[in-house]
């Protein structure tokens, strides 16, 4: 079995995406599993990985709003609505938009609409920056098991294979809560 790939440059972890590979990063609460929203071989590893369902859908995170543009269709928006995704709760927001029709069935599972959350977290700003898009977002842990918090943690379910950012998550108690753009409706606390 190969050694876990502890690395804070994001030239190696970039390399990796660019590669078609599955990463693990810290978030705001829980390190997340990622890759590159237009790889579909690459979605295909990370929810092999996860053993999660494809109709589930994906988040995407970004480093700004005009990193998404290409995967939601902003022009069904108003400026209240648009406004929404740049606010700074008081916990981060995951958005759920209405996806561009031409978005990959991969990322938008069985619906029409897409999660996608800009994030302030700087490890999480200096992968997207240096990526130059968004990453599908979701927490490291195997179906079941409680999202990992720790480097420990993500060991323990992931192994040794996956190239991680070892860098400390912020701290934040609970994973993003999800909220409807249009409505501003409450889907998960």
């Amino acid at each position: 079995m190969t050694k876990i790939l502890y690395s804070s440059n994001i030239k190696d972890l970039i390399a990796q995406l660019y590669r078609g590979k599955v990463i693990i990063y810290p978030t705001e609460s829980v390190f997340g599993l990622g890759c590159d929203p237009d790889n579909k071989y690459a979605i295909h590893t990370l929810l092999k990985i996860k053993n999660r369902s494809w109709k589930k859908g994906l988040i995407l995170i970004s480093a700004n709003y005009t990193q998404l543009l290409k995967y939601i269709d902003d022009s069904r928006l108003n400026e209240e609505q648009r406004s929404r995704a740049f606010s700074i709760l008081p916990r981060p927001t995951t958005w759920v938009f209405p996806a561009k029709i031409n978005s990959p069935y991969w990322l938008t599972g069985q619906f029409s609409s897409l999660a996608v959350r800009i994030s302030y977290f700087k490890p999480i700003q200096r992968l997207c920056l240096a990526f130059g898009k968004p990453l599908v977002s979701t927490s490291a842990n195997l179906s079941g098991q409680p999202p990992a918090r720790t480097i420990t943690e993500v060991y323990k379910q992931f192994g040794s294979e996956i190239p991680i950012m070892y860098e400390d998550v912020l701290g934040k108690h609970n994973p993003s809560e999800i909220r409807d753009i249009m409505t501003n409706k409450l889907i998960r606390r």
